[in-house]
C-alpha cells in the first residue's frame, strides 16, 4: 500500500515538473511583448506577470482533471495506510505500538504468512 502511495505522489510530481518544464519553456515568448516607452509612456511591469499567470493557468487547467483524480486517490490511500495502521497497531514511524512488544514495518508484515493482519485467510477483513 505504501508503495502505491509512493507511486501516486511520484505521478503528481512529475505533472509538477512537467508545468514548471513548459513555463520555463515559455518565458522567452511571454517576455518579447514589449509595449513600454511608446509615446512616452513607461513599460507596465505588470504585464509579463499578467501574461506568465494566465499561461500558468491553462496549463494547470488542461491537468486539472488527472491531478484531481491523483489527489483523491492519494487522500483514499492516505486513509486506507492510516487505517491498517490503527487495526494493527503501527505508529507512523512503522514500528508497533509498546503494547505488542515487537517493531516491525508493515511491508515487513507482509511476510509473516498466515497469521499476518494482512492476509486475507487470517480472518480480518479489510475495508476497501
Amino acid at each position: 500500500m505504501e508503495e502505491a502511495q509512493r507511486q501516486t505522489q511520484r505521478q503528481l510530481n512529475m505533472i509538477d515538473r512537467q508545468i514548471t518544464r513548459k513555463m520555463t519553456a515559455l518565458i522567452p515568448s511571454l517576455g518579447r511583448k514589449q509595449t513600454g516607452y511608446r509615446r512616452g509612456r513607461s513599460p507596465d511591469p505588470g504585464a509579463f506577470l499578467e501574461r506568465y499567470r494566465t499561461r500558468l493557468a491553462a496549463l494547470t487547467a488542461e491537468r486539472q482533471p488527472e491531478i484531481d483524480a491523483l489527489s483523491r486517490k492519494l487522500a483514499r490511500q492516505d486513509q486506507a495506510i492510516e487505517t491498517l495502521r490503527e487495526r494493527i497497531g503501527v505508529g507512523r514511524g512503522g514500528r508497533c505500538d509498546a503494547s505488542h512488544g515487537t517493531t516491525s514495518t508493515i511491508a515487513g508484515l507482509h511476510h509473516m504468512g498466515a497469521a499476518s493482519p494482512m492476509e486475507p485467510n487470517a480472518g480480518t477483513s479489510i475495508a476497501r
